[in-house]
């Protein structure tokens, strides 16, 4: 890709394994609080709620605090496990708090950074909470690789508005006609970018798109013939 000085990479299900991080997280909670919870049945149950409940904070129809609770409301309900309101908010407490501790990365992640940063401006873009995602990239050892990192409270806005994309270029010093920007969500990182005005790639670890006009991507070491 020509003229591409500078990448902006999302966070989550991108460089990030939330998947993978969240069930050491959920383990560590039910083992000791409901151990007649299997962590992974639960899994299967949030991961898609978990999914729904972001796109609506997106697009500011459910607040922080809404998110963090319905996520696991819904879960529990749709498991017909009955639990207090005060124990779902230690809960999205706990979570929180154990979530940042947990630092698989997807595979070649730390390759791709290794190879992409003496070539380029390397950037994080994040829908995010800013404490939780401060702690994930430290923890993860990714801090050294990225020259500038933009969230949502950062910005006063999330992604896919066109405004965080404009904040996160602003903070690069960069323009538009030379950023991509990389991500797995069609609506926020792909759509969003290129609505923007800014080339944009789409990760799908799992194979689960086929989208004609956009360039994508099954593994992240994939980009090393891109870039």
């Amino acid at each position: 890709m020509k003229n591409i000085t500078d990448i902006f990479f999302d966070l989550d299900h991108t460089l990030w394994d939330f998947d993978r991080n969240s069930v050491l997280a959920f383990d560590k909670i039910f083992k000791v609080h409901h151990p007649m919870i299997n962590t992974e049945e639960f899994i299967e149950i949030y991961a898609p709620i978990n999914q729904a409940c972001w796109k609506l904070y997106q697009v500011d129809k459910i607040t922080h605090e809404e998110l963090r609770y319905q996520r696991l409301k819904q879960s529990f309900d749709k498991m017909n496990y009955s639990i207090s309101d005060e124990a779902i908010d230690k809960i999205a407490h706990d979570y929180i708090a154990f979530l940042p501790d947990n630092n698989q990365l997807f595979d070649g992640a730390i390759e791709v950074l290794e190879y992409l940063s003496p070539k380029y401006n390397l950037h994080i873009i994040t829908n995010g909470f800013a404490e939780v995602q401060s702690k994930k990239i430290h923890n993860s050892g990714l801090g050294n690789y990225f020259k500038t990192i933009t969230n949502s409270e950062m910005a006063g806005v999330k992604k896919p508005h066109r405004n965080i994309f404009e904040f996160a270029l602003s903070l690069a010093k960069t323009d538009k006609e030379n950023a991509i920007m990389i991500g797995d969500c069609i609506d926020a990182d792909v759509r969003g970018a290129i609505d923007f005005g800014m080339q944009a790639i789409l990760f799908d670890e799992k194979g689960h798109h086929n989208i004609p006009d956009v360039l994508t991507i099954n593994r992240l070491v994939e980009l090393k013939n891109i870039l």
